[in-house]
């Protein structure tokens, strides 16, 4: 018995193909969408490139860029034929190659669908490669002399400005590395030669942050140097409010940023899923109420549409006998071979 069986008129198939020919052509609009999704997301994360330049990061919105390309193309499709369903004449070209058409829908709409869940997952690496970017951008943000990372310092500071953030974890992060260039010390300081000294890699560490940590809504004048010190500044305690850095560490800020932009893809990307299993399973009602005509020369007889021509029971066992039928295939196939080398 076939599954979900409905009996069509001519005027009920031709609303049907009327309907899903609309359906597929919003459906195009909606592999626009992810398209647009992928390459804007794409442009974003080329903007912070120097703190997550590795493949991973890129495989979503490159996957995204593709789904939303072949949504497009296989929408278009469909819709073409809908609309040479209205005429029986036209509808006879595409009729041997629907079948192998709706298994690629199928497909496509499973990938999709896995596509959707990525959106969600990927935000675990993505916090690790945020966590590793932001660490080894920060060891980096006084090579400025360096080719390759000249640009390291420019792009952590508009970074902290734009997300309102400082450090990796905190603020305290910068505390632990040197990030004033060598070219900018006085090596003939006594605290200068003190400060690298007590450290064991010769490091120049200070209790401040750089001037983009500072919150420009502060109503004082921003404290980012001997930020622990609370004698070295007027009515001062570093562990009060009184702070006027950005407490946010960064990996937070883009996290949340990225976070939401991908879990916001994700919901896109499920609803335009859920749009494309409607028009899948619509363009099969067209083809099997156009292939049951009681009479194929009267376009106003009756017929009988289906989402699958048997149960999911019986589907599923016809599928895996193939698969078993072919199995066997290439097995005598590979006995056949090897009987043949033999005898060579």
């Amino acid at each position: 018995m076939a599954l979900m069986l409905v009996k069509f008129d001519l005027k009920k198939r031709v609303k049907l193909a009327q309907t899903v020919w609309f359906m597929y052509w919003f459906a195009v609009l909606a592999g626009v969408l992810v398209f647009s999704m992928g390459l804007f997301f794409k442009i974003e994360l080329r903007k912070r490139s120097e703190l997550m330049d590795n493949n991973e990061s890129h495989f979503l919105p490159n996957l995204l860029i593709l789904m939303g390309l072949i949504a497009c193309g296989m929408n278009v499709f469909g819709g073409k034929v809908c609309y040479d369903s209205l005429d029986p004449a036209k509808f006879v070209k595409w009729k041997p190659m629907l079948k192998n058409f709706l298994v690629f829908c199928v497909v496509f709409n499973s990938l999709l669908f896995v596509t959707a869940l990525l959106c969600f997952v990927m935000r675990f690496p993505l916090q690790f490669t945020l966590a590793e970017g932001l660490r080894n951008g920060m060891k980096y943000y006084k090579d400025t002399d360096t080719p390759g990372r000249c640009y390291m310092k420019r792009t952590l500071d508009l970074m902290q400005i734009e997300f309102r953030c400082c450090g990796n974890d905190n603020y305290r992060d910068w505390f632990e590395i040197q990030w004033v260039s060598n070219r900018y010390l006085d090596f003939s300081s006594k605290e200068v030669k003190d400060r690298i000294g007590s450290n064991v890699d010769g490091q120049y560490l200070m209790d401040g942050v750089p001037f983009s940590c500072c919150n420009p809504s502060s109503p004082r004048p921003c404290i980012q140097l001997q930020m622990t010190n609370n004698s070295a500044h007027y009515s001062y305690d570093h562990y009060t409010e009184e702070l006027n850095v950005w407490r946010r560490g960064c990996r937070e800020a883009l996290l949340s940023y990225y976070g939401g932009m991908m879990t916001s893809i994700g919901v896109l990307v499920l609803l335009v899923t859920i749009l494309e299993f409607g028009v899948t399973v619509g363009l099969q009602y067209v083809n099997s109420s156009l292939s049951t005509l009681a009479n194929p020369d009267d376009p106003e007889s009756e017929s009988e549409g289906w989402v699958l021509e048997k149960t999911v029971k019986e589907t599923f066992t016809d599928i895996m006998a193939k698969m078993k039928a072919m199995g066997k295939g290439v097995k005598v196939e590979e006995g056949d071979e090897a009987a043949v080398a033999t005898v060579s």
